[in-house]
């Protein structure tokens, strides 16, 4: 990861911190993971087309974190980067990955460990620090190592593979596809705290 992109990261640190540690938020409400299109900005408002099709509202927090994610490559999967790869079970055990994201090294430790997720029924989450990379005919295996185990995951050519970068409100516009770490207000609004946005077709299925 370059120099520059690794400078441009020191503004992720907040979002670590919330993608790390949402029982934070326990005295508020269960953070609630949103997916899906921001189809149009009303005032305060950022509505929010659902991955099921449903509109959802949102308001910013005050001092949001926003990431935005840039395409990337098998290459720039190395031994020694700090991932997130989002697997599905295989018939015979194993796991085949459906996206991966590299995380710049202010982000390293963010959410570690291998555990379920919900973007697919079955899905799961492995963050953890590529212990080795081997190659295949049509993808990669990586070998994951995080604090309580280890992982072999394969990522067939064609997964998306994600590195983040800075974000602002300004990349929170319509057409922007998103993943948003949301928690329920009082009044039963959603309040954004931490947004991942797709930058030049990027799209994070996280």
């Amino acid at each position: 990861m370059s120099h520059t992109l690794l400078t441009r990261s020191l503004g992720l640190i907040g979002l670590a911190a919330i993608m790390a540690a949402p029982m934070a938020w326990a005295q508020d409400a269960p953070p609630v993971r949103v997916r899906g299109t921001i189809e149009r900005v009303e005032g305060p408002i950022h509505v929010i087309k659902a991955r099921d099709g449903a509109e959802l509202k949102l308001t910013v927090a005050d001092k949001p974190s926003i990431a935005t994610l840039v395409k990337a490559s098998l290459a720039d999967i190395k031994q020694g980067s700090f991932v997130g790869v989002t697997s599905m079970p295989q018939p015979d055990g194993s796991l085949s990955a459906l996206e991966v994201h590299i995380f710049p090294e202010t982000m390293r430790g963010t959410g570690e460990g291998h555990y379920p997720w919900d973007l697919r029924p079955q899905s799961t989450m492995t963050n953890a620090n590529v212990e080795q990379v081997g190659a295949t005919i049509d993808g990669r295996m990586l070998t994951l190592k995080y604090k309580d185990g280890e992982k072999k995951i394969f990522v067939p050519a064609d997964t998306p593979i994600v590195i983040y970068e800075v974000g602002d409100r300004t990349d929170l516009k319509p057409g922007a596809k998103v993943f948003i770490v949301a928690v329920k207000q009082p009044d039963g609004t959603l309040e954004g705290r931490a947004w991942r946005v797709g930058r030049n077709g990027a799209a994070p299925a996280f």
